[in-house]
């Protein structure tokens, strides 16, 4: 072999590494695909039981005592009526900005890195908001009053409270729930169709004939899916900055120190594609590895991940220290107090620790190639930004209440057993949600992948390879 030929092999060899360029018969694709979602072990079972007990446990016996005993059994109390429970609220909506920014900005962009992972964020952002949707519920108390938050005509001529936040947050979360289940089930459905096509018999394929909707990829059908895939793509962007924006008016619209900022909306916004796309980045990995499927997730798509969440480091820390910097400026003493109580008050050591994971880990880790496509190293930093998250909003709302233009007023709060029994179920019901329905649909998009693959191709101009792009549309 010339040293020439031996050349061309080594650059087809390390192109071939990048899923587009690394075609297989799409009945392999499919059949990989199959394996995964039928394919359930011991361990599987086991942790689905674990899972459910605690969401039994966890979420309905501890809501359930709640709801009997009332408010009184959570730490919630004055100055501190804002707890865990709405910090939970603020960081699972944050969680359920991964599918729109990773599926909806990035097709809009064309980045084709996107396709394999479009589906596994997607079906983030529906669970997380049926996780988030549950915490008004649950720190409204008296749950069976819900139905005064929804706007009924009634002989009274009565109508929910438009000032309240609960109200606010109630539009934002089913209007982003609708839009994105839609948003999942669109791409589905060619999918879901292939499904029904090679279960031979069972429930499988009575509910994916269901669900499929009659597809048999006419070129039609295929036609107005693309269509409506790019509207909502489009629609469903200016729906995610909004829903985050409405929670940061949660605090923003109020006058507690702290909270009344007018760069709460970017900064939310930020930190909830920070901490989205983190959590992306931990489920493909865990993923890959308990379903096994290396072939449609590479190193190219964790180093993609890695360099957007090394990106958005860097603008949550620019929103975080321009919030910090007015108010230190700002001389306010009650302001002042807030600032001591993180950098050398109680909550000193969670501060410290949000910086650390937020900030400090991802700057010194991720600007590096070998730790953005290790999946041990990737997995312990996306897991340390989440919990940082988690931090920073437990910090602004159970930490800057503690403090007030009152200082006789002053207080401290600590979560009570029933709210981190709650806060561990609902985690356990968004893990369950997402093991189980993992296993019912397709997970990677494989006619995205094979689209892809179609489009992109290697070709030979003079002695050099070079990957070119058709335009599908």
């Amino acid at each position: 072999m010339s040293v020439q030929t031996e050349s061309l092999t080594l650059v087809e060899a390390e192109h071939r590494r990048k899923l587009l360029l690394d075609p297989i018969p799409v009945e392999e694709m499919n059949r990989t695909i199959l394996r995964a979602m039928t394919t359930t072990g011991r361990g599987y079972w086991i942790t689905v039981a674990i899972l459910a007990l605690l969401v039994l446990i966890g979420l309905g016996g501890a809501w359930v005592y709640q709801m009997i005993w009332g408010m009184g059994v959570a730490g919630i109390r004055r100055p501190v009526f804002w707890g865990v429970y709405i910090a939970n609220f603020v960081f699972w909506i944050g969680i359920s900005h991964s599918g729109t920014f990773v599926s909806a900005i990035l097709r809009v962009f064309k980045a084709e890195f996107r396709r394999p992972i479009t589906r596994a964020s997607e079906m983030m952002t529906t669970f997380a908001l049926i996780t988030a949707g549950m915490y008004p519920l649950i720190h409204l108390g008296r749950t069976w009053r819900f139905y005064w938050m929804i706007p009924y005509p009634n002989q009274r001529q009565l109508w929910p409270n438009f000032h309240s936040p609960l109200m606010w947050d109630m539009m934002a979360i089913f209007t982003y729930l609708i839009g994105s289940t839609l948003y999942l089930y669109l791409p589905l459905i060619p999918d879901l169709a292939m499904a029904r096509d090679h279960c031979v018999r069972g429930w499988r394929r009575k509910l994916y004939r269901i669900l499929a909707l009659g597809w048999r990829g006419t070129e039609g059908q295929w036609s107005h899916l693309q269509t409506a895939i790019t509207i909502f793509a489009f629609v469903i962007i200016p729906v995610m900055f909004s829903v985050h924006t409405i929670v940061s008016w949660d605090f923003g619209m109020t006058m507690v120190p702290g909270w009344s900022s007018s760069i709460f909306g970017p900064y939310f916004v930020t930190g909830a594609i920070f901490s989205g796309v983190s959590a992306v980045a931990t489920v493909l990995l865990i993923v890959r590895k308990t379903m096994h499927l290396d072939y449609f997730l590479r190193e190219e798509h964790f180093d993609a991940l890695g360099k957007l969440i090394l990106v958005f480091s860097f603008a949550w820390t620019y929103f975080f220290f321009a919030d910090y910097l007015t108010e230190w400026y700002g001389g306010e003493a009650v302001g002042h107090q807030i600032l001591t109580l993180q950098a050398r008050g109680p909550v000193a050591p969670l501060w410290y620790t949000m910086l650390a994971t937020n900030i400090l880990i991802p700057w010194l880790t991720l600007w590096n190639k070998k730790v953005r496509t290790s999946p041990t190293a990737l997995l312990l930093v996306t897991l340390g930004v989440n919990v940082g998250m988690y931090i920073e909003r437990y910090i602004i709302v159970a930490g800057f209440l503690t403090r007030n233009r009152m200082p006789f007023d002053w207080g401290a709060y600590n979560p009570s057993p029933v709210e981190l029994l709650i806060s561990i179920g609902s985690l356990s019901l968004f893990v369950l949600l997402y093991a189980l329905v993992s296993r019912l649909i397709p997970l990677v998009p494989v006619w995205e992948v094979h689209e892809g693959q179609i489009a992109h191709t290697l070709r030979r101009i003079g002695r050099t390879l070079v990957p070119s792009v058709a335009e599908m549309e």
